[in-house]
Order: C-alpha cells, then structure tokens, then sequence
C-alpha cells in the first residue's frame, strides 16, 4: 500500500512539473513513477505490488474484452430475425470466499451483458447466475470458474 500512495504522489508531481492536471498526465506520471519505482526498489524486495499493477492492467483488458463480445453477442441475438435465445439460471460453486471477492465477482457477472448474479447460497458457496444464452450449462459454468472468478482471485490474492 505503501508503494502505491508514492506512486500516486509521483504521478500528481509529474502533473504539476508538466503543468497539465489532465488524466493522461497523470496516467504518464503513473508509469513512470511505477518505473522509477521499479528500478530504485531495493534488491532484497519481497513487494508484490509491482506484479499486482501488471495482473490489474491484464485483469482489466480482460474484462473489456469480454464486455465488447458480450455487447455484440447481446446485440446480435437482439437485432437477428429468429429468436434463438435459451435463457437458463446456472449454478456456479464459489471458489472465491470473502465477502469482498463475492460481491466484486457477482458485481462483475451483473456488469457483463447477458448475464446477471441472481442469489448465492446461504453457505455461500454456490452462485446463481442467469445467462441469456445458454447451449451448454457446463461450458458456460467452466467459462465463469476458469475465465473471470480464476483472474480475478489472481487479481486479489
């Protein structure tokens, strides 16, 4: 945590040498205080902060990309002439346990097109997730486990 407010202060102080308080002066400040403080960091350091930002910025791709083909899958199934559409509630078990990693789970099916988090089980182990689309509930299951719950506990732990 420590590192990342001196790298927020670094990126506010390029900011202000630059004299452009804009987002992508600070977005510059911030890789390049992420830089510096990669490179001045001491040999023996055991931060994972640095590889923390990186699976952030791959975690975040990620989930752009899956909301651009969500966007178009919806899309698609709204605009084409013939009604294809197989509604289904899935059941998903949770690997993610505290309250925070469910809810930015559910909170990242919800935002995804197609796909809402209806209810978790009272011992919190299984997820209900109703999914526009669905020919097969366990490829769409293995989807949810092994694509977004998977990186986002890479992301949080």
């Amino acid at each position: 945590m420590k590192l990342f407010i001196w790298n927020l202060l670094l990126a506010v102080a390029w900011a202000g040498l630059t004299g452009v308080f804009s987002l992508r002066s600070l977005a510059v400040g911030y890789g390049l205080g992420y830089a510096l403080l990669y490179f001045v960091r001491d040999a023996h350091d055991r931060s994972a902060y640095h590889v923390r930002v990186l699976r952030g910025i791959g975690f975040g791709f990620y989930f752009l990309y899956e909301l651009m083909v969500a966007n178009l899958r919806v899309a698609w199934e709204v605009l084409s002439p013939t009604a294809r559409l197989h509604s289904a509630v899935v059941e998903v078990p949770l690997d993610v346990e505290s309250d925070a990693e469910i809810t930015a789970l559910s909170n990242l099916i919800t935002l995804t097109p197609g796909t809402l988090s209806v209810d978790i089980s009272r011992d919190r182990r299984v997820l209900y997730v109703h999914l526009l689309h669905v020919t097969n509930a366990e490829q769409a299951r293995r989807e949810i486990k092994e694509g977004l719950e998977r990186r986002l506990l890479r992301l949080l732990r």
